[in-house]
């Protein structure tokens, strides 16, 4: 089975433009998310995929792997499809490029899903962490999960889900964290599929697949990192990197 990383790395970000080329420790945040991915040795081939130009020669004066993307894409996952199109894989694994503390235990783990799907049921796997403070479960910039009995996605939100109606039951809440592996053939209807009523509502990608009836594996991890969309996850992501 081939597996690759793919890195989408777009330069205006809405909430926080440019924020891929912020210093971190010494080094842009997209370079040391390149270099964190590479490290675990995981994949066969690592790739960073940009519209920019900027981004593009960063990571080749340093070395690495870069794709520039040929259109416009509404996501990560429109602008992986394109780069992989052509490419002879099995799974792709997307890394946000906002996601220099990309583990090695959690990518591991929504890699092993494939190899244990001997039916191949599963069309994609992502990650899940627990959440205890109301003040990020009830954040529109934290996007929740819920799950059934197996640990597939029934939904995902920036609402607090579920609504906790009876505060007396114990609930536990979970993050959605941007890390997706793909079968190469889900990723391929990704891009072909238009987007519906749900996922244009919420702003979340994941949501495309649950509408199109595909099977979203969640796994658990407790490695919550910091994903930098705001200049305060940043001066977070400082502190910790210190």
């Amino acid at each position: 089975m081939k597996i690759i990383s793919m890195i989408p790395a777009r330069y205006q970000a809405s909430r926080f433009p440019a924020k891929l080329m912020q210093d971190l420790g010494g080094k842009p945040v997209i370079l040391r998310t390149y270099e964190a991915t590479m490290s675990t040795g995981l994949f066969d081939e690592v790739h960073v995929v940009t519209d920019s130009p900027i981004i593009f020669d960063l990571i080749t004066k340093n070395g690495g792997s870069v794709i520039m993307s040929k259109g416009k894409h509404e996501s990560g996952s429109d602008r992986i499809a394109e780069a992989v199109s052509n490419m002879d894989v099995d799974v792709v694994v997307n890394v946000q490029g906002d996601e220099p503390f990309v583990d090695r235990e959690s990518l591991a783990k929504v890699i092993e899903v494939f190899y244990e799907d001997q039916a191949k049921e599963i069309d994609l796997a992502s990650l899940m962490t627990p959440i205890t403070n109301w003040d990020e479960i009830s954040n529109p910039n934290t996007v929740k999960v819920i799950v059934d009995n197996r640990n597939f996605a029934l939904y995902f939100s920036r609402s607090p889900i579920p609504y906790p109606r009876d505060k007396e039951l114990a609930t536990t809440y979970y993050k959605h964290k941007g890390i997706y592996a793909f079968r190469k053939r889900a990723l391929m209807d990704f891009q072909q599929l238009p987007m519906l009523s749900l996922e244009a509502k919420e702003k979340i990608e994941a949501i495309r697949f649950l509408e199109y009836g595909k099977k979203i594996k969640m796994m658990e991890t407790h490695v919550t990192g910091i994903e930098i969309d705001t200049p305060e996850d940043l001066d977070r992501a400082r502190k910790e990197w210190k």
